[in-house]
């Protein structure tokens, strides 16, 4: 499953908005969406977060990383 897919998967079984996941995980509203989207708003080019981010959204979602990264 692509991080989209997990991540959009995620709040709707858990009845959250893009702004609530976004305060879960320690990002902002925007980034959640681009996520969601697999790219940046602005340039139109493919997003690919962090290792520092991938950590903060398997903290958040409480979802081992390697489920994350793999």
């Amino acid at each position: 499953m692509r991080l989209s897919q997990l991540l959009k998967e995620y709040r709707r079984e858990h009845k959250l908005s893009q702004q609530l996941l976004a305060d879960k995980i320690g990002v902002s509203k925007q980034y959640i969406s681009m996520l969601e989207n697999e790219k940046n708003s602005r340039s139109g080019n493919p997003i690919a977060p962090s290792v520092a981010t991938m950590k903060k959204i398997s903290e958040g979602l409480k979802i081992p990383i390697n489920t994350l990264l793999t």
